[in-house]
């Protein structure tokens, strides 16, 4: 940690050597040119990319495209001529990398939640015979403790709600499912995807992972660390857009027994044949539903164009390099005492945000969108800040610290 960071009483005016590394850390960003793949207003600084990420070049004009030529001309022809039919898998392989999936394992459609309730009860269904309850991470986001609820009682299974640190202790062998996020929404808190899911197999158990903070911020390895099954939404560090589909993964050895239940035309083996019984599609199709939501779809396809030749590790690299300069120019410029960091300072335990308690965040938080820094807050008293490698920058991050302490000044 600098001098400048060390200081007992803070100053929000700006302090030459942050400022000046700032400039030489963007100055050696190999990403640093990948923020001319997105269209940013001028004079804001963006720290919201963890709640709707920013905006590729790239989509309006493919928007466009999908309006006045897929469908104002080619109407219903669009459907195979443009592709339409093989969205969801087509771009599930385009997620599946940023994942650490392999090709024909995830399938784009439907909401975070919907694909959760999905993804637990096929999980419950493919658990061993006897097994009595369902694991859940008791600090989730609210939707994944409802859905999670549904699911248990659709199931037959005991909801047990369990914090990811004590979840290791909390398996037995009456577990049949886990559901866990890898990265904690309020916190930033990285959980252990890899110990916790072989901890899960070692109890006969499969897990199920939300990856909403944490695909495209940093390496997840599902394929490597032997997931059974996840979800995620796509309009975060993905930059999909609002309302973007979310995806489902589902491992290719339980893709054969997946039993949806929501078994809808998309993903019967012969949807056309418009038979009275459901026959289930092989592969991830049968993870579809009902018809795709084509524009937005087509739309997150033309997002992830942003991610073209872009290595996740760079990402993350990135990431923990900013959300460090980041708590260190707090230190800097916040007076002692009026915020405390919630996010874990240990690397491999910190996801790609930095919360920060403080007494009165709401209107601190209004004040920083004011001065033209975007982050958000969450009750009761937590100001969040993401960090999206891919446009955002080290002077971003000293700019948006010092304007924090001129608002505590």
């Amino acid at each position: 940690m600098s001098d400048a960071a060390q200081n007992t009483h803070a100053n929000a005016n700006p302090i030459p050597e942050l400022q000046e590394r700032a400039a030489r850390l963007d100055a050696e960003d190999g990403l640093g040119k990948l923020r001319e793949r997105f269209t940013l207003p001028d004079g804001v600084v963006y720290l919201d990319g963890n709640s709707l990420g920013a905006l590729p070049a790239g989509v309006p004009g493919a928007v466009a495209d999908v309006v006045h030529r897929q469908w104002g001309e080619l109407l219903i022809r669009s459907w195979d001529e443009s592709g339409w039919w093989t969205a969801p898998q087509r771009i599930g392989d385009r997620i599946a990398p940023l994942i650490g999936a392999a090709p024909g394992q995830v399938t784009v459609g439907d909401s975070t939640s919907v694909n959760l309730f999905k993804a637990l009860v096929g999980a419950a269904r493919l658990a061993a015979p006897g097994r009595t309850r369902m694991l859940v991470d008791a600090t989730t986001f609210p939707t994944d403790g409802y859905i999670a609820a549904s699911a248990a009682r659709m199931t037959g299974l005991e909801l047990v709600p369990v914090d990811p640190s004590d979840a290791l202790g909390a398996l037995g062998d009456d577990t049949a499912v886990v559901l866990l996020n890898h990265v904690d929404y309020r916190t930033g808190r990285l959980h252990d995807l890899p110990g916790l899911t072989a901890a899960a197999h070692a109890a006969g158990a499969l897990i199920v992972w939300d990856l909403c903070h944490s695909a495209g911020a940093l390496p997840v390895g599902l394929d490597a660390h032997s997931v059974d099954l996840a979800v995620g939404c796509t309009y975060k560090y993905l930059n999909g857009g609002p309302g973007s589909p979310a995806y489902i993964y589902v491992a290719e050895r339980h893709q054969g027994a997946f039993d949806s239940p929501l078994p809808g035309w998309n993903g019967h083996a012969e949807p056309f044949a418009m038979t009275p019984d459901y026959v289930p599609a092989e592969g991830p199709a049968r993870m579809r539903v009902g018809t795709p939501d084509i524009l937005s779809m087509l739309a997150l396809e033309s997002a992830l164009d942003a991610w073209e030749g872009v290595d996740v590790e760079a990402v993350r690299a990135k990431s923990l390099a900013l959300t460090d300069f980041f708590l260190e120019c707090v230190a800097a410029y916040v007076p002692q005492g009026r915020v405390e960091p919630v996010t874990p300072a240990e690397h491999g335990r910190r996801g790609s945000q930095v919360s920060l308690r403080a007494e009165g965040a709401r209107e601190v938080m209004a004040e920083l969108i004011s001065r033209g820094v975007v982050g958000d807050f969450r009750a009761p008293d937590v100001l969040r800040f993401g960090f999206t490698p891919l446009y955002v920058g080290f002077a971003d991050v000293e700019r948006a610290a010092r304007t924090l302490g001129h608002i505590f000044g």
